[in-house]
Formats: structure tokens, C-alpha cells, sequence
């Protein structure tokens, strides 16, 4: 019986491009991760859209001069091509910016304000007296109480990941002017955050198999004591509040972007046959996956639960499996000091699945990792062009030449033939293991395994030499060889999308490589069956590569 499964990817900020952090810490392992569940035969829905409403749009459109509406629209036709050169498999990429999105955010909150989980009160708000206005939470800077980084936000600090409030944060600075603001009361809207705090431990408790640094973060955020959050803002950029008198404030983008994968999911489900099948995935059995980065983590683990909770009948996140950062030849990611690689940028002199191999080998699922050209060279020369690769092309180049291109029948099979064989089955279960439970580095390693395994086993077996003397022994290695590739095609499909289609060609199949399912016969590649033509899969990179794009780090 197929699964119902929601991937919920974190919506990036419409006000600057996508980089190979962002990539490693949330897309990259959503998509391989959806990949895997639609080859497997479960019911998929992944949906995610940019930010269109965050203060860092506003902040860029007053710097460009032009309006918030421009940016978002720009920055969301960047983002969409790249998921397309990369090869990031959405259901929907949408925008906040929609009045599907509005409709479902005003419905939440005003049945949160209903039900008394939404309540009016003063706040003490910071007002910048040269501008004349109150300064929304990312107008602001200073040093975090927590733990004295310097350059933490009126809401949360990257240092430490604990959400702040403006009057928390010392030596206080209005970002654009520099001047100390003052604090004014002003009346707005709060989420009673403070009335699911038990609710809440209890039900992350529960969760076993979260990763203990996604749990543990949280317990320890909610053993702290949560305490009313104001939702809503005096900006006019945003959504409406759905009440009359408050035409000049706006529903706060944190408490409004977490609403994105409910509304979404409609907005999807709005443009299929079925407008009704989001039900599937947020009111009947399925299991809600909720990807991103580490800073993000309580606004997915304690907000949007709580707001859930509040609202009633809607299924709570199942896993969410945060990554913790990438950092950069050894450096923290910098957008502002040009350290950094953006996604587009790549797309432009390099392929994509060289890229999605690098970024998953070290994907930052229980520690921070590093990016560095020399590493991605290494293994797109070592392992993708001489493991995997080579493979591929071998076994098929002496398929051509020994038996013109079509797949040689086998013989009874020995102890090495039974071996390889028995790896591939094991492979093939040891994978999906690892991916469904979001150990994506685990789960290529096991795939790279067992390339190593079937270059070694053609090794011993020889073919080439053993054609001038026993061509019926040469048959049966390359024949095993073609299975078990066929297998490697399977294990690295969620990885390598693009490379896996062409070996799909290449082994002599129609349609798409992903058609048999999550399964494996030993003997699918039949014999008779005329194979591809042999390309290479993966080209191999000079070494002035990695000074060439080392130079390219840190220039404005």
C-alpha cells in the first residue's frame, strides 16, 4: 500500500540568489529524498516557494529603488531556473505572494483568534526617531544576550539559533542609519505560544527518531518556558490583517511563511483533477517531512506545531531533519563578503550532477561540513569519472567490441558471480534504509560500494582476456557486470537524476529509469537485448579548476 509522504522544503528569502549552502542544507537532500519515495511508489507531494514578505526583501528594494513586488518577482524566476538546472523535483515552487496564500493565512489566524490563541496587547517596539517609523525586527542589529555574538536580529540569532526579540539584544542599532532607537508601545496581535508548551514537550518526546541535535534543541527551547510571540507588525508590505482598524499593520512574515507548505499543498492540489487531494497530506495518514537549515529549526519544532495544534485537525510534522551549515574552502558562507557560490553561477560552467554528488558526500546532516573545489574535483575525477564511470563505460565498450553491442547470455554461476550478486541485493536494501531515514552521505557511500565492489569482481573475471580464449566465459562476467550496473542505476537515481537517465539509454531501455520501481532483477537486462551506444557519463575536470574558481571567492 503506497504511502502518502509531504516533503516541506524552507522557502528562501526572494531577495538573493540560492548558493551551494543553501543547496546542501535543505533543497538537495528534500529532492533526493522525494526522489527516492516517487521511485518507490509512494504518493509524493514536495512544495516549498519563495519568500516573498521577509523585512530582507524590503531591506533589498529600498536599496534598488524599486518596489518589494520586483524583487520577489525577480528573485522567484532566478530561483525556478535554477531548480531546473539542477534538477530539484517539485510538486510546486510557488510564492507567498499569491491570494491563495493570503486566503489560507487570514483563515488561520483569524481560527486561532477565535479560539482565544490570538489576542491583542501593547508591545514595546523599536522606533527609529530620523526615519520615523517602527523598525520591523530585521531593521535592527546588535549583540545577542545568549551568547554575545555580534551582528544578531531583532528576531533570531545565527550565532546561537535562539529567536530574540528586539529589547533583548545589546547595544541596539537601527541597520540602515546606525542610530540607537527608542522603544514605543504600539498595540498588535500575539500568539498564545505559552498555552501548547506541555502539549508540545510531550509530543517531541515521543519522537525517536528525530536526530538528537534536532530534538535536544528543542527540548531544551521548550523546558525553557515559551512565552506569547507577537505575530503581527507596522509595515505595509505583507498580509492584511483580517480584522477592520489595523489597515496600517501586517501579519508578521514568521508567523505567515510556516503557513506556505499548507497552503501550497492547496494551491497544488487546486491545479490537479482532485482540488480536494491536499486532505491526503494534512488530514488523513501521511507523514510530513520538514527540511532546512539548523537556524530554522524552532520555528518548525515549536511554532508551526503550536499553530497547528491551535488550529485542529491538521497532521503535526512527522521528522524534521535539519542540517546543520556548509562552510566554504574552510570559511563561513558570506553573501555580503562574496564568499560564497551561488547556484546560478555554477549552473553556468559546470553540470549538475557532479555537483549533486559533492554536495551529498558531505552533506551536513550531524555537524557542520566544507565545500572546497579541490574535494568536488577529487571526487567527480576519482569517484564519479573513475569508479562509477569507468565502469559503465568498460563493461559496455567490451559489450560492443566483443559481442557487437548486445547482452551475452550467462553461464552457471560461480562463487564471485553469486557474490556480486548478493552485494547488489544488499545494496539495494541497505539504501533505501539510510534514505528514508535521511541518512543521505550513508546511503551513497553504500551505492559507491558497490560500484568499488563490481569494478574489483571485473577485475578478477577479466573479460578482455579471457574473450581470446573462452568467449562464453567472457559473456557471463559482462553479462553479471550490466545487472549489477542496471542495480547501481536504481541506487544512484535519487543522486545522479540526469547521469541515470542516460545509462537507462544506454543499457538498452525505453521510457524513464525510475519505471520498475525501487526493485532489482538480477537478470532484468536480458540477453539479446541491444544496448546504447557507449558515452562517457562524466567528464573529467583539469586541476586548474580549483584556482580558478578559488580566485573567483571574495571578489566584489
Amino acid at each position: 500500500m503506497p504511502e502518502n509522504i509531504l516533503v516541506c522544503v524552507a522557502w528562501p528569502y526572494a531577495n538573493g540568489s540560492i548558493h551551494l549552502g543553501h543547496v546542501a542544507g535543505a533543497y538537495l537532500p528534500a529532492d533526493i529524498f522525494a526522489r527516492y519515495h516517487r521511485i518507490k511508489g509512494n504518493n509524493v507531494v514536495m512544495v516549498s516557494g519563495s519568500d516573498a514578505h521577509g523585512t530582507p526583501v524590503t531591506i533589498t528594494a529600498e536599496n534598488e529603488g524599486v518596489s518589494p513586488e520586483e524583487v520577489a518577482k525577480k528573485y522567484q524566476n532566478e530561483f525556478l531556473s535554477d531548480w531546473d538546472g539542477l534538477g530539484i523535483n517539485w510538486n510546486l515552487f510557488t510564492t507567498t505572494h499569491t491570494k491563495n496564500h493570503f486566503d489560507v493565512t487570514q483563515d488561520i489566524f483569524l481560527r486561532l483568534h477565535e479560539k482565544g490563541f490570538i489576542y491583542k496587547d501593547i508591545m514595546s517596539q523599536p522606533f527609529c526617531e530620523e526615519h520615523n517609523r517602527f523598525l520591523a525586527d530585521r531593521y535592527v542589529e546588535g549583540i545577542c544576550p545568549n551568547c554575545n555574538s555580534n551582528g544578531a536580529r531583532g528576531d533570531q540569532c545565527d550565532g546561537c539559533g535562539n529567536t530574540l526579540d528586539p529589547k533583548d539584544l545589546i547595544d541596539i542599532k537601527h541597520k540602515d542609519c546606525e542610530s540607537t532607537p527608542v522603544f514605543r508601545d504600539t498595540e498588535h496581535f500575539f500568539l498564545k505560544l505559552s498555552a501548547f508548551e506541555k502539549d508540545l514537550i510531550n509530543w517531541v518526546k515521543q519522537k525517536s527518531h528525530w536526530k538528537p541535535n534536532v530534538k535536544n534543541f528543542t527540548l531544551g527551547f521548550l523546558e525553557g518556558g515559551l512565552i506569547d510571540r507577537a505575530i503581527t507588525r507596522d509595515i505595509t508590505w505583507g498580509i492584511p490583517i483580517p480584522i477592520d482598524g489595523y489597515e496600517d499593520k501586517r501579519i508578521y512574515v514568521w508567523f505567515e511563511a510556516v503557513i506556505g507548505y499548507l497552503s501550497a499543498s492547496i494551491e497544488w492540489a487546486s491545479k490537479t483533477d482532485n482540488p480536494d487531494q491536499w486532505k491526503d497530506y494534512w488530514k488523513e495518514d501521511s507523514k510530513a517531512y520538514y527540511f532546512m537549515g539548523k537556524d530554522n529549526i524552532p520555528f518548525h519544532t515549536v511554532i508551526w506545531p503550536a499553530m497547528l495544534m491551535g488550529y485542529g485537525g491538521l497532521n503535526l510534522p512527522h521528522d524534521v531533519p535539519a542540517n546543520e551549515y556548509v562552510n566554504m574552502e574552510e570559511r563561513k558562507i558570506s553573501t555580503s563578503r562574496n564568499w560564497v557560490v551561488n547556484l546560478k553561477d555554477y549552473l553556468e560552467r559546470y553540470d549538475p550532477d557532479p555537483l549533486r554528488f559533492a554536495l551529498a558526500s558531505i552533506m551536513p546532516e550531524t555537524s557542520d561540513s566544507n565545500f572546497s573545489w579541490s574535494e568536488y574535483v577529487r571526487r567527480n575525477n576519482d569517484e564519479l569519472v573513475a569508479t562509477f564511470g569507468n565502469l559503465v563505460h568498460r563493461v559496455l565498450s567490451m559489450t560492443k567490441r566483443y559481442f557487437d553491442g548486445v547482452v551475452p547470455p550467462p553461464k552457471d554461476k560461480d562463487n564471485l558471480d553469486n557474490s556480486l550478486i548478493n552485494e547488489a541485493i544488499n545494496t539495494l536494501s541497505l539504501v533505501a534504509t539510510e534514505l528514508e531515514n535521511c541518512r543521505f552521505r550513508k546511503a551513497l557511500e553504500h551505492s559507491m560500494s558497490l560500484a568499488q565492489e563490481t569494478n574489483k569482481y571485473l577485475d578478477d573475471k577479466a573479460p578482455w582476456s579471457a574473450s581470446k580464449t573462452d568467449l562464453e566465459a567472457a559473456g557471463n562476467s559482462l553479462y553479471h557486470c550490466l545487472n549489477v550496473i542496471n542495480c547501481l542505476k536504481t541506487t544512484f537515481s535519487p543522486f545522479l537524476p540526469f547521469s541515470v537517465e542516460k545509462l537507462h539509454t544506454m543499457l538498452g531501455f525505453e521510457g524513464s529509469a525510475s519505471d520498475n520501481g525501487w526493485n532489482w532483477n538480477p537478470d532484468e537486462v536480458i540477453p539479446g537485448q541491444k544496448l546504447g551506444e557507449p558515452k562517457a557519463l562524466f567528464i573529467k575536470l583539469e586541476e586548474s579548476v580549483i584556482d580558478e574558481e578559488i580566485s573567483r571567492l571574495g571578489l566584489n
